[in-house]
């Protein structure tokens, strides 16, 4: 089943608690730190754009990709004022193309723990490496095992609104490191007559670790710069539920620069 189809409707909704702005300074600060201050900047997984409008705020050219027409709709039309001048692309993050480089990418709100084989995601670096300028970083953020299994765990979460009612039920399996979410969401759709639209969808993503993230930088042939926890911004600990990755573009054979 598609996923990010009829849960996009609702997606800004129930991510009401997410805090993107906190994220953003987050994210702004790493990219400072190496020297990315302003220029082309872009996004993978970038949904609904509530990151990329903030990155754009923080005086980056961004640009958005995500394979969801969905997500993406609502990202330029039901944020049209705010998303003046970022380029929205529906491409799959495993087979992205740009028309020339970028100075950085990002990825936040563990887009790339859907990235479920080591192959998938040594191949999306690659890319990521290949458009990036000379010296770019990428940042990215992956939930950790112990969000997963331990904060998440086997269990389900339910979200009742006045107008739409979301269901969530988790499962992980520490063998495999894939985390399925079932998600079930009942929408208002006629107040009068009292009718809600019902949306199913399944998520997978998988966790990895940070020793095996260094591992699959360097195979894709870029440069492993660090890892901290998001939440505090220090090394991370085993009790560490979403990690910060920066990884930097390495000078490669037959790569054009400019």
């Amino acid at each position: 089943m598609d996923a990010y189809t009829g849960f996009a409707q609702e997606y800004d909704r129930f991510m009401d608690n997410v805090p993107y702005d906190s994220w953003a300074e987050n994210i702004t600060r790493i990219l400072k730190n190496h020297g990315v201050t302003g220029g082309l900047v872009c996004e993978l997984g970038c949904g609904t754009g509530s990151m990329t409008r903030r990155l754009k705020s923080k005086g980056f050219d961004m640009i958005g990709i995500d394979n969801s027409t969905d997500m993406l709709e609502i990202a330029m039309y039901d944020h049209m004022d705010e998303s003046e001048g970022i380029l929205y692309l529906c491409q799959d993050m495993r087979e992205f193309e740009l028309y020339g480089t970028v100075n950085a990418f990002v990825s936040v709100c563990d887009s790339m723990n859907y990235l479920l084989t080591e192959e998938d995601f040594v191949k999306t670096l690659k890319l990521v490496n290949n458009y990036l300028e000379a010296g770019g970083i990428f940042v990215f953020d992956l939930k950790t095992e112990y969000e997963f299994g331990e904060k998440m765990g086997n269990r389900a979460i339910t979200d009742n609104r006045d107008d739409a009612t979301l269901i969530w039920e988790n499962r992980f399996d520490k063998k495999t490191g894939i985390n399925s979410y079932d998600i079930t969401i009942y929408a208002l759709a006629d107040e009068e007559e009292g009718l809600y639209e019902r949306f199913e969808e399944t998520h997978l993503q998988r966790c990895y670790s940070v020793d095996k993230i260094k591992e699959l930088i360097e195979k894709a042939g870029m440069e492993f710069v660090g890892a901290e926890d998001a939440a505090t911004g220090k090394e991370p600990t085993e009790k560490s539920e979403r990690i910060y990755f920066t990884a930097r573009e390495k000078r490669q054979k037959g790569k054009k620069y400019l």
